[in-house]
């Protein structure tokens, strides 16, 4: 029977940074989810084996990576490898990043056209997209060389799903949030302050961005080790009224209607 459910729906697989204490944390992944169509928006350590517990992973009609530090894509290893030797023939997928993602896999296997066996990866540039069913808006944002943030929605419009990736400059969301918008939102250095050189924001920026923008929601992710989850929601909390969330691998949650 055909999902009727005309929200998207977002799995976090992964919430971690590059480092954690927390049991169970892996690196960022998220399944969103709308009708036959699937995505996942990055792929960092670790997350390949919750993913593959909840959606046949060849399934998927696209992953998206939002920059190249690999916390946000390694676990492509993972993935290939299963592509390639659990299926005969094997199958292929579609993936979406920034230019040299493929260079730094196949590097990283040290095996030229590791990559190109089973992932058919296309260059991210900032601008709009279908994957499947779903529409994807990609823009830069401040972080590494060549970073992204990206907001999901259904093609007819609606509320939809932005996530920031990692970003250290919560104005460059601003024209991606559109009001009611559920913001997935990195918030590294906790209730803050947030170290300048390290390109990451803190609480009270993703309070004052959730409020300016109108967003319906806001989920926070990538917390630091070493900040309270507590002073963390309630310094976002002081800059925006609406529902505040720090998400774990295993959450559910349904996106718009």
């Amino acid at each position: 029977m055909p999902n009727l459910d005309p929200r998207l729906r977002l799995d976090v697989l992964g919430a971690g940074p590059a480092y954690t204490d927390r049991p169970g944390a892996v690196g960022a992944a998220y399944l969103v989810r709308h009708g036959s169509t699937a995505l996942v928006l990055d792929l960092g350590q670790g997350a390949f084996t919750r993913l593959a517990g909840t959606i046949e992973p060849s399934t998927l009609d696209a992953i998206l990576v939002s920059h190249l530090h690999p916390d946000h894509f390694v676990d492509l290893v993972a993935m290939r490898h299963y592509l390639r030797w659990e299926f005969r023939p094997h199958r292929h997928l579609r993936v979406i990043g920034p230019a040299g993602l493929e260079q730094r896999l196949d590097a990283l296997h040290g095996e030229p056209g590791f990559c190109a066996a089973v992932l058919d990866i296309e260059p991210l540039t900032a601008g709009s997209l279908v994957v499947g069913d779903a529409l994807v808006e990609a823009a830069r944002i401040h972080h590494t060389e060549d970073s992204y943030a990206f907001r999901v929605s259904r093609p007819g419009g609606g509320t939809g799903l932005v996530y920031s990736g990692d970003c250290g400059r919560a104005e460059d969301l601003d024209a991606l949030i559109q009001p009611g918008d559920t913001l997935l939102s990195e918030v590294s250095f906790g209730p803050g302050p947030a170290d300048p050189d390290a390109a990451h924001l803190d609480g009270p920026a993703v309070g004052r961005l959730a409020a300016r923008t109108s967003a319906g929601q806001v989920l926070l992710t990538h917390l630091l080790m070493g900040h309270d989850d507590d002073a963390t929601i309630d310094s976002v909390r002081v800059h925006f009224d609406g529902p505040v969330t720090l998400v774990a691998p295993g959450d559910e949650y349904g996106i718009g209607g």
